[in-house]
């Protein structure tokens, strides 16, 4: 059996890595994130070459793809650190296509599909949402509250920009001034979303790690290369396992959400849960092999581990899924929600 990508699939990798690369520099993130907005025209680029709407249905004027395309671009966009609102628009995207109905898909996916009218999804705890993605340029606004979810035009609104650690990304709190549209069933779609974002983390935490390794092969001490001691090499082999068991298991949940959809749930809680903590374990072991270095403002590792910080709590934190893995699993208590 074979278990790597497709010869497309290989492709879009390919294509993301190389474009990425060139777009998204580090002088050019580092920019980026300290004058606190985006470029439009790398967003733009993006969505000309049907990224926006990778997922979305052909009749929308996507490109018809599965999630395990999705996953591959999320984790290049990880890796790459790219400042653009796609996370947001992506996962507005899926709760449209999945839990919306004719007449909401008619109307928002197109936009975007196009990014011509871009959304972002928020989850509601205590009637409002806290940390919303890119609400602030958004035309379109899901709000979840447990498994419920509602649709509104961002002029239905209050936003109110936050700051977060993560400066390469735009946060708002918003709250709903409107009772909004109601989605059907939002798990299909918020799982999905967790398998996006779950992506976007291992591709945070494979730059780490090759940071990591990359500084430990050339940072020298009593005349030996630092990877060379074992408190050190095995600190990467621990990075390693962390990152593969998180790439694992989120390619099993992009999988599994059109191959086996019955085991989504399970997969997508699963893959978070690891890709969360797998964030975070990497860019602590990246600071401590990086040493006094690592801490400071001038090199760029504060920025990826502030992204995987925020991530991890983002739809979810590593708690939240283990505790829904179990109940899935028929080892804990209550109802899975999306919240």
């Amino acid at each position: 059996m074979n278990f790597d990508f497709t010869d497309d699939q290989q492709a879009i990798k390919r294509t993301a890595r190389d474009l990425l690369t060139q777009r998204f520099k580090p002088e050019t993130v580092r920019e980026l994130a300290e004058a606190g907005h985006y470029d439009d025209a790398h967003f733009s680029e993006l969505v000309d070459l049907g990224w926006a709407g990778i997922f979305v249905d052909e009749e929308h004027g996507g490109q018809g793809l599965g999630t395990v395309e999705l996953a591959i671009l999320m984790e290049e966009l990880g890796y790459s650190l790219a400042p653009v609102p796609f996370l947001s628009n992506v996962a507005a995207g899926l709760m449209v296509q999945h839990a919306g109905n004719d007449e909401q898909r008619s109307r928002w996916l197109p936009g975007i599909a196009s990014g011509e009218a871009r959304g972002t999804v928020g989850v509601v705890r205590e009637g409002v949402a806290a940390l919303v993605p890119d609400a602030d340029s958004a035309e379109l606004v899901v709000l979840l509250d447990n498994s419920a979810g509602t649709v509104h035009a961002a002029s239905e609104c209050e936003i109110e920009p936050v700051e977060t650690i993560d400066a390469t990304r735009r946060f708002a709190r918003v709250s709903a001034t409107g009772a909004g549209d109601p989605l059907e069933n939002t798990l299909p779609a918020w799982d999905r979303i967790c398998a996006a974002i779950s992506a976007e983390l291992v591709g945070v935490a494979q730059r780490m790690l090759e940071m990591t390794v990359a500084y430990a092969r050339e940072r020298k001490q009593f005349d030996r290369p630092i990877g060379a001691y074992q408190a050190v090499s095995h600190r990467c082999a621990d990075m390693l396992r962390e990152v593969e068991s998180a790439r694992s298991t989120t390619l099993w949940a992009a999988w599994a959400a059109e191959a086996e959809p019955e085991t989504l749930p399970l997969a997508a809680s699963m893959a978070k849960a690891l890709a969360s903590d797998a964030g975070w374990n990497v860019a602590s072991s990246a600071l401590q092999v990086h040493g006094g270095i690592g801490f400071t403002w001038e090199h760029d590792l504060h920025f990826l581990l502030k992204r995987a910080k925020v991530d991890g709590a983002l739809f979810g934190s590593a708690r939240e899924h283990r505790e829904r893995v179990a109940s899935l699993s028929g080892l804990g208590a209550g109802a899975p929600t999306a919240a």
